[in-house]
């Protein structure tokens, strides 16, 4: 219900927020939130960057490379990646999340654990955004690498991965803008994020449209403040091509 008078707006301001310090829960709950959003994007890059180099060279060279122990190994490695990529991106994270830490990993710390499937889940999708960086380089890079002398481990270490990664950089900061949003569901396990910090409050006040606008104001604000740091990045890319 809405507050009729300025009185009443102040008076439930203060109860869901200044009595008893309960701003303390949101200001833990955002901690606790970035703290899982930044390890979990950690996670999510290096796998999708293991994924997604697998799946490149799949595509790249499974039609070309002569038959034997190798090509075997690249074809089920490839294999086990698309099965990742179809499992995780098919399947709803928060299902994901239940799986992780009430069968898998039900004896761990829950927010390792969260960090954990955030992580997973976020490397199904980085990986896709990497092997389109990967294949949006020109056959001629390779074969510079090669003409250097580099090995195929090393022309994608330190030619191609590069480049790659500062064509995908916008589209790996606004997944980590995406993660973020999808840790809100986190404390539905039990995990002190922002969204059970809220809900802590709630338990006490029963007052859900100031503790329901706070949570969704402190998350648009931090989103806000991410994607004018990816547009910033954004320009200055654009103005390192020239």
């Amino acid at each position: 219900m809405f507050p009729t008078s300025w009185a009443e707006f102040h008076r439930r301001l203060i109860l869901n927020f200044i009595e008893k310090d309960r701003w303390h829960y949101l200001v833990q709950g955002v901690l606790s939130t970035l703290r899982i959003t930044f390890f979990a994007c950690l996670l999510g890059i290096a796998i999708g960057v293991v994924v997604a180099i697998i799946r490149a060279s799949h595509d790249k060279n499974a039609a070309t490379m002569r038959r034997g122990m190798p090509r075997i190994f690249l074809k089920i490695v490839n294999g086990i990646c698309k099965v990742y990529l179809t499992v995780i991106r098919g399947t709803p994270v928060v299902v994901q999340l239940f799986i992780m830490v009430l069968v898998i990993f039900s004896s761990q710390d829950k927010t390792f654990t969260a960090i954990l499937a955030f992580g997973i889940n976020s490397g199904a999708y980085v990986a896709e955004i990497i092997r389109s960086g990967i294949m949006s380089i020109d056959k001629g890079q390779f074969e510079a690498g090669r003409s250097l002398g580099f090995n195929y481990i090393q022309t994608m270490r330190y030619i191609i991965l590069p480049q790659a990664f500062k064509n995908v950089l916008p589209a790996l900061a606004n997944e980590f803008i995406v993660l973020l949003k999808e840790t809100s569901v986190a404390g539905y396990v039990g995990v002190e994020d922002l969204t059970r910090g809220g809900q802590k409050i709630l338990g006490t006040t029963f007052d859900p449209l100031f503790v329901y606008i706070a949570i969704a104001g402190i998350y648009l604000t931090l989103v806000m403040f991410f994607t004018w740091l990816v547009g910033k990045l954004e320009r200055r890319l654009q103005s390192s091509d020239h």
